[in-house]
C-alpha cells in the first residue's frame, strides 16, 4: 500500500463520490436512486448527515468510506455505521478495505464510538470473507427493515388522521 494518503471528502470530490456508489451499486446489482447533489446537500451542507473518507494515491481515488454516528441504547453508547465501502477493482486485496475501515474508526473517536455495524450484501462472498476476516459478526437475531416510497407516504397521511 505504498503511497496510499487518506482524506476526508470535501465537496469537489462528490462527482467522484457519486461515480464509485454508482459502481457498488452495479456490482451489487442494485438501482442507485441517489444524485451528485443529494451527496452535496446532506454530506456537506449546513447540517452534515455523513462523513466520507477517501483512498487515493496521487490523484486518483482508488476507495471510499462513508459513515455516520449511531447510537445503541441496548450497548448503552455510541458508535458508526458504514453505509458504503468501496474499492476500485485495481485496490482490491491490498489491503485498503481494512485501512478505509481504520480510518473510520479514528474518524469516529470524535464521538467515542465503541462499535462499527455496517450491511453487507448477502450475494457478495468475497466482501463476506473479507468482513469474517476482521472480525465481524452477525447481527444476531436482527433483520433491516425499511419503509419508504408509497408505503411511506401512507405512513405519513395515517399520522397525520
Amino acid at each position: 500500500m505504498t503511497g496510499i494518503r487518506f482524506r476526508p471528502a470535501v465537496p469537489e470530490d462528490v462527482g467522484t463520490i457519486q461515480a464509485m456508489l454508482e459502481a457498488l451499486a452495479r456490482q451489487d446489482g442494485a438501482e442507485m436512486r441517489g444524485s451528485a447533489a443529494a451527496l452535496l446537500r446532506h454530506g456537506f451542507g449546513a447540517l452534515p448527515l455523513f462523513q466520507t473518507v477517501l483512498a487515493e494515491r496521487g490523484t486518483k481515488v482508488l476507495g471510499l468510506a462513508l459513515f455516520y454516528p449511531e447510537f445503541s441504547t441496548l450497548r448503552g453508547r455510541p458508535g458508526v455505521h458504514v453505509q458504503d465501502l468501496y474499492l476500485a477493482p485495481e485496490a482490491r486485496g491490498l489491503g485498503l478495505g481494512a485501512a478505509l475501515l481504520a480510518q473510520v474508526m479514528q474518524a469516529a473517536q470524535a464521538w467515542e464510538a465503541g462499535y462499527l455495524t455496517l450491511m453487507v450484501d448477502r450475494g457478495n462472498t468475497r466482501a463476506r470473507r473479507f468482513y469474517a476476516s476482521q472480525g465481524f459478526a452477525p447481527r444476531g437475531d436482527y433483520e433491516g427493515l425499511v419503509l419508504e416510497g408509497e408505503a411511506l407516504e401512507a405512513f405519513r397521511n395515517q399520522a397525520r388522521a
